[in-house]
């Protein structure tokens, strides 16, 4: 039972870790392409969908993570009119997806390894 509890807290925490790496590579996405204008608040809203759409992705089936959080990124842009090709913005969303996934699911694995869970 302890071992369930670590693991859903674990669980929980690497939820937060996703967000927090969907929203830093958001960040540097937009300080690259020379977005300074409310930064803080644009990178929030990007993250914000990008995080849905991959949640909502890796729920309905995981191949819709790399569907649907590219495609949240890519609309989150438009809406605020960044200075970004759209070619651009749908290779840096599935960029941003890929490599959040990858370390949030190597951090994941590890941690299940480490508590004997896997």
């Amino acid at each position: 039972m302890f071992y369930r509890l670590i693991t859903v807290v674990g669980g929980l925490v690497f939820v937060v870790v996703l967000y927090g790496l969907v929203w830093f590579f958001c960040k540097q996405f937009l300080q690259r392409h020379g977005v300074t204008d409310q930064l803080a608040d644009r990178t929030t809203v990007l993250a914000t969908w990008t995080f849905a759409g991959i949640s909502v992705g890796l729920v309905l089936f995981v191949a819709g993570a790399f569907v649907l959080g590219p495609y949240a990124f890519y609309r989150t842009l438009r809406g605020h009119d960044a200075p970004v090709s759209d070619g651009a913005a749908i290779f840096w969303g599935l960029g941003v997806v890929v490599a959040s996934l990858l370390l949030t699911a190597t951090g994941f694995m590890g941690f299940l390894k480490l508590v004997g869970a896997y």
